[in-house]
């Protein structure tokens, strides 16, 4: 099944929900929630599962943030071996991941991310009238040069935050990363006067800014203004992290 196919086939699913039941199970497992590819290694691999009780067909990418690009279209400086294969319940394959020799910068960490569809087999019998969703796993993939300044550990304490108003009643909380290592960070909130907001969750590229957007603040800043946030790690592991933040008219 190419890949526009499968977007096709996917659009027309989401026309259908309201007219039949839903019959929907990932059963696809990828082993880790993140991939780190040092600049030193010719390849690295990802075990995927299959978990649930049918075979799948699936199909494996990797693109540069344009998520709903096809992946015949997509450029980037990695293949992945198998592309494309079946998978029978309780078994397991293994991706490899390869560099295909491209430059690549070497003064910070790139990032990319690793796609696995999931695609069901055609329904039978008694589930002919039950739609079947195919599931797609998303992860990021940072490729690390060797020799960068810092860990990526120490990266999360390097971050500044700013709370800035952005338009008219729109607030957000703006972290600049000066490190040359992604920031992966989730649960961010800002605390001010016994008042806690939701900033969403994230990352911040190396040597940029992120503006997170922050809902219903309904009053200046006291003095006591913290940002909290759980900091990610490479192997998934968040670390609570809390943060001054200055104010920017």
């Amino acid at each position: 099944m190419t890949a526009m196919n499968i977007k096709r086939w996917l659009q027309a699913l989401g026309a259908s929900v309201a007219l039949c039941a839903v019959h929907a199970h990932a059963g696809i497992v990828v082993a880790g929630t993140r991939v780190v590819f040092p600049a030193n290694e010719r390849e690295v691999t990802i075990k995927i599962t299959n978990e649930g009780a049918a075979p799948a067909l699936v199909q494996a990418w990797v693109d540069s943030g344009g998520q709903n690009e096809s992946p015949t279209h997509i450029d980037v400086p990695f293949t992945l071996t198998p592309p494309l294969f079946r998978l029978d319940a309780g078994k397991g394959q293994t991706l490899r991941m390869m560099q295909t020799g491209e430059p690549m910068p070497t003064d910070k960490e790139s990032l990319y991310w690793l796609n696995v569809l999931e695609v069901p087999p055609k329904a039978a019998g008694d589930d002919t009238n039950k739609i079947q969703l195919a599931f797609r796993t998303r992860i990021k993939v940072m490729y690390r040069p060797e020799g960068l300044a810092g860990s990526a550990t120490e990266a999360r304490d390097k971050l500044s935050w700013v709370f800035k108003q952005t338009a008219p009643g729109k607030y957000a909380l703006v972290a600049t990363n000066p490190t040359p290592y992604v920031v992966n960070v989730g649960s961010i909130s800002l605390k001010s006067d016994g008042k806690t907001y939701d900033a969403g969750a994230g990352y911040v590229l190396p040597g940029s800014h992120h503006a997170f957007p922050i809902s219903s603040v309904d009053s200046a800043l006291g003095p006591d203004a913290v940002v909290l946030f759980s900091a990610i790690d490479d192997w998934g592991s968040s670390t609570q992290v809390e943060r001054a933040v200055s104010v920017k008219p």
